[in-house]
């Protein structure tokens, strides 16, 4: 598969994830739902791994890092955003998460990283607006959002952030993609333990084949074939040609949802996903691969 196609083909997944998964939150508690969605997707890409790169084991002293970030980006972030999705609506959330790569960028200046320019200041400034927006928006034809799941989101943003930064500085010579199996890996047991109690209580005799098959959604295409199709076509096109790509996500999610849940976004939260998107652009110079996932 040429990557160009392959990356289109990860926005795809990824917009239409929220939507999706939102069906599947209908009926399977957030909690278990993921609990089952990174236990059968970090299972899969570790197997996909060993098989590509064998062992790829992290060099010595790397492990406790991996597993504190593995914490961060899977385990706290993955709470943040799906409890966050359960009550915000599906536009929100993914205008919300659009605006990672500004506040990675910022972020890295912040820290002594990398230096940031006023140009970068001034795009961090303006997703900034665009996000308060978003968040302060209420209306729109869009009903199921509130404040609590728009700040859980927020939430999940600054994890991821902090996460990609703690993997810059670390630097252990693994590849794109095993440094990511392994953090999804060392994450998952939080999420497990997370989210077992509701696996018991849960009558899954109820659950419909349609939240089933959006559950499968969630783990096989946004989750599994999304990350090695993203990291084909990082390898092959760079990460800054795949990063624009993902500007992409916000809309398809916007327009799946209006399709799916019938969400109906005013003028208001249009005007902050254009400023989110220029802000995005505006401070756009290198771009990580990590810092531009824009799913769950």
């Amino acid at each position: 598969m040429h990557p160009a196609l392959g990356l289109l083909l990860v926005v795809l997944f990824w917009g239409g994830n929220f939507s999706v998964s939102k069906l599947a939150l209908a009926e399977i508690p957030p909690l278990p739902f993921t609990a089952i969605r990174f236990a059968a997707g970090s299972a899969l890409l570790w197997l996909v791994v060993r098989g590509r790169e064998g062992r790829a084991t992290p060099p010595p002293g790397t492990l406790g890092p991996l597993l504190g970030l593995g914490v961060l980006g899977n385990t706290v972030y993955q709470l943040c955003f799906i409890q966050g999705l359960a009550r915000t609506t599906a536009t929100n959330s993914a205008l919300i998460l659009a605006s990672m790569p500004t506040v990675v960028t910022v972020g890295g200046g912040l820290l002594g990283l990398e230096r940031t320019t006023a140009r970068e200041r001034w795009a961090l400034a303006l997703a900034t607006v665009g996000v308060v927006a978003v968040v302060l928006a209420r209306g729109g034809g869009m009903a199921g959002g509130d404040l609590v799941g728009d700040l859980l989101m927020l939430g999940a943003v600054l994890c991821w952030a902090g996460y990609t930064l703690g993997l810059r500085r670390l630097g252990t010579g693994l590849s794109p993609l095993a440094l990511t199996t392994w953090t999804m890996v060392l994450g998952t047991p939080g999420l497990v333990l997370a989210g077992l109690p509701g696996l018991v209580r849960l009558d899954w005799g109820t659950v419909s084949p349609t939240a089933w098959a959006a559950l499968a959604y969630a783990t096989l295409l946004s989750l599994v074939a999304a990350y090695l199709l993203w990291s084909h076509g990082v390898q092959r096109l760079g990460a800054g040609r795949a990063a624009l790509l993902t500007l992409l996500t916000p809309l398809v999610a916007t327009v799946t949802a209006m399709l799916l849940l019938h969400e109906r976004p005013g003028p208001v939260h249009l005007a902050g996903g254009a400023c989110i998107l220029g802000g995005v652009l505006l401070g756009r110079r290198r771009v990580p691969a990590a810092t531009s996932r824009n799913e769950g």
